[in-house]
């Protein structure tokens, strides 16, 4: 049974506090049950929802199929920018793609490369079925994306939300810090397993992880880049990632008001799961749209580079295959911002080609030329691409429809008309998205 330990708060440096922080008491932490290795009891309903979401993921695996290894990388970017706009870090996807690229950048888009990462990390190690998922695995994935902190479990009491900063007046205290190394250990047990339905196993792992809160910071990534974990572990996805993030973004309130649900009592573990398969259902969909509109951009750029040759009267108009501008644009998915340097790297050709190769492509309007304060040339951007990743973004906040009547409160700015022109969805849900 799921219990409270009671425990005091009695601060010992009070310089920094307030008025009502200073004020000793005693607060409950909240200590869940451990999971164990099955999955719970779930009433007709709940089962049935999450079914129907495993057969979304399924569907929209099979439509995005292998194309959905190099769009990954997008997508990943999308759902580490949506976490982390739930933790009050808020960057575009042209910063964070930047960043990325040259190590360098503000504290909240290296925060976002860093979560980029430990999703990267989590997928390509944790998801293979055929290990064991231990202690050591969460830590090393929560050190990836705040490796500012010592590494390892808590050892300190944490607390979550509330007015000031105390215990007392938390909106949720975890479990003490003496307590997280077998909760954390019973939870890796439980990822390990991959019998039932994974949608639900990632419904329970990922609230579980949030209730116990075993670190410092970071929590909260972290837990959602473990849904992705236990996705492809139990097989719902093998080709692609599906931004889940994007939806709980925009239904923050609903988010936080499910995790409570499954903390207060396993009666409303059912709650948490409906609301997180109809999440996971509409994440499907935008990946399959996302997947459908990266296609949809290559194939543009490609015209317009054949335009663009063809007016220069270049011979042949159709660049060879060995072509390292058709090189270049065959990967922005996976590098939509590049430099002279990093295309010589990643090709082993001279700089010298490919500042020609970059230049190009520029020039035919498919890279953005990115400047410094001093209007120094410093990289080419693909804002096509990344516009279509703010897309997927404001998307999700709304629920997956159309942005046009329905405008996010929150999320990246609407790109600009010329970057995304007047995309229809295939869905045929709406017209041009804003």
């Amino acid at each position: 049974m799921a219990t409270y330990i009671e425990r005091t708060w009695a601060p010992e440096d009070e310089s920094a506090l307030g008025r009502k922080d200073r004020q000793a008491g005693v607060y409950r932490a909240f200590v869940p049950d451990a999971l164990g290795l099955r999955l719970p009891q779930l009433s007709a309903e709940a089962a049935s929802a999450a079914e129907d979401a495993l057969t979304v993921l399924a569907r929209a695996d099979e439509r995005i199929g292998t194309s959905g290894r190099y769009l990954n990388h997008l997508l990943i970017r999308s759902e580490s920018i949506s976490s982390s706009w739930i933790e009050g870090n808020r960057v575009s996807p042209k910063k964070l793609a930047i960043a990325e690229v040259l190590e360098h950048g503000t504290r909240a888009a290296l925060d976002v490369v860093a979560n980029v990462r430990a999703t990267e990390n989590a997928i390509s190690s944790l998801a293979n079925h055929e290990r064991a998922v231990t202690t050591d695995d969460f830590v090393d994935l929560q050190h990836v994306i705040e490796p500012r902190l010592e590494r390892g479990l808590r050892r300190e009491q944490n607390w979550v939300g509330g007015a000031g900063w105390s215990p007392l007046r938390a909106d949720f205290v975890p479990p003490p810090e003496t307590e997280v190394p077998r909760l954390v250990e019973d939870l890796a047990q439980f990822v390990t397993v991959t019998d039932g339905n994974p949608v639900v196993r990632a419904a329970i792992a990922h609230a579980q992880f949030e209730t116990i809160h075993p670190f410092i910071d970071g929590n909260g990534r972290t837990g959602r880049a473990l849904i992705h974990t236990v996705l492809r572990r139990g097989d719902a996805v093998r080709n692609t990632l599906i931004p889940i993030s994007a939806v709980f973004a925009g239904l923050t309130g609903e988010y936080i008001r499910g995790l409570t649900a499954f903390r207060e009592t396993p009666s409303r573990t059912d709650e948490w799961v409906i609301g997180f398969s109809r999440a996971t259902e509409v994440a499907a969909q935008l990946a399959v749209q996302f997947a459908e509109s990266i296609i949809d951009q290559d194939r543009r750029s490609y015209d317009d580079l054949l335009v663009f040759r063809r007016a220069q009267e270049k011979n042949p108009i159709a660049p060879r295959r060995d072509a390292l501008s058709l090189k270049v644009l065959n990967t922005l998915a996976t590098h939509p911002v590049v430099t002279a340097d990093s295309v010589a790297e990643r090709f082993a050709v001279s700089p010298a080609a490919a500042h020609r190769a970059l230049t190009e492509l520029a020039n035919a309007g498919v890279l953005g030329r990115t400047k410094d304060q001093r209007g120094r040339l410093f990289c080419w951007t693909a804002d096509k691409h990344l516009a279509l990743v703010a897309l997927t973004e404001r998307r999700g906040r709304v629920g997956g429809a159309d942005t046009r009547d329905r405008r996010p409160r929150l999320g990246p700015e609407r790109p600009a008309m010329e970057h995304v022109g007047e995309l229809q969805p295939r869905s045929g849900r709406g017209a041009t998205q804003r």
